[in-house]
């Protein structure tokens, strides 16, 4: 009887495995959905600060050339193009979201499903996790990136992927992998790192009586620290997609900007990155922990 028992328990958690997947898979992309639509605004300026053909004043200060950019697109541009690459943003964040946190997931489940995981695991669990989901998604990311410019116009995504692999090949369609994996794995890898350490330090009754503020604020928090840290690797990333036939490794694009714009020059478009990264990570995160929260309370019952 007690056999009978557990291979139904089995079963059933077998059976759960699937559904719960696709649910943990449905937060990521919802979450990418709406940072894409309502956050996009932020990307296009980040990209725009870092792409030297855009037509700027003469500013020093991040700050500064914002606004010098925001008064360009208002003058001659219209506010639509904040907009801009909304659609290659939106199929890569669906899928890139999503699969994110599927991999990201599974890794906990599979590697440490009865504690969590200490510093060194969490770092390295955020950067396999990264490295994966880029790998995956890198024809969007490229498209997405020249179609925020400004430099590029396509009639579609499908348009682009074709008309960039008849002209470029395969290597125009993974241009810039390397600084990608170069900033978002140890971005990701340093922010679940902070994010597991940061929920470390807050006493438990509040992380159980309030999850929701508890998981926002270390998200945040997490966000900030590790989009300073690897926000350089991310304007090495962008001037490659932009110019791959200028820039064809990362030693020439690196000597360039320091040439041209000294240290500085590896922090353009900063700040709106930084807000974007921030306020998505205040938003997926809290969302994963839901679902991810309701399969262990499910798992016990």
């Amino acid at each position: 009887m007690s056999n009978k028992t557990e291979t139904s328990e089995v079963k059933d958690d077998k059976s759960r495995k699937p559904f719960t997947s696709l649910k943990i898979i449905m937060a990521g992309s919802v979450s990418g959905i709406i940072s894409s639509v309502f956050l996009q605004p932020f990307n296009v300026l980040k990209t725009r600060l870092q792409n030297p053909q855009t037509p700027l004043k003469d500013c020093k200060h991040n700050r500064h050339r914002i606004i010098s950019l925001l008064s360009h697109i208002r003058k001659h541009e219209h506010v639509s193009v904040l907009w801009a690459g909304t659609v290659p943003t939106i199929m890569r964040s669906i899928p890139g979201s999503g699969i994110y946190f599927y991999i990201y997931d599974n890794i906990k489940e599979k590697f440490f499903p009865t504690r969590p995981p200490n510093t060194l695991e969490s770092l390295t669990t955020g950067m396999v996790t990264r490295a994966l989901t880029d790998v995956f998604v890198i024809p969007l990311t490229v498209v997405k990136t020249r179609v925020e410019s400004g430099v590029y116009k396509y009639d579609g995504v499908f348009t682009a992927i074709k008309m960039i692999y008849q002209n470029e090949g395969i290597r125009g369609l993974k241009s810039g992998l390397l600084p990608i994996l170069i900033r978002d794995c140890p971005m990701s890898g340093i922010y679940v790192m902070f994010y597991n350490q940061t929920q470390r330090l807050i006493p438990q009754e509040i992380s159980m009586e309030h999850p929701f503020y508890v998981h926002s604020s270390c998200a945040a928090l997490s966000g900030v620290l590790a989009s300073i840290l690897t926000h350089p690797s991310d304007v090495l990333k962008t001037q490659m997609q932009l110019f791959p036939n200028k820039y064809p490794n990362l030693r020439s694009v690196f000597t360039s900007i320091y040439t041209e714009h000294g240290i500085q020059g590896y922090f353009q478009g900063v700040i709106p990155r930084l807000l974007k990264r921030t306020v998505f990570a205040a938003i997926s995160w809290p969302l994963y922990e839901k679902v991810a929260f309701q399969n262990k309370k499910n798992q016990l019952t």
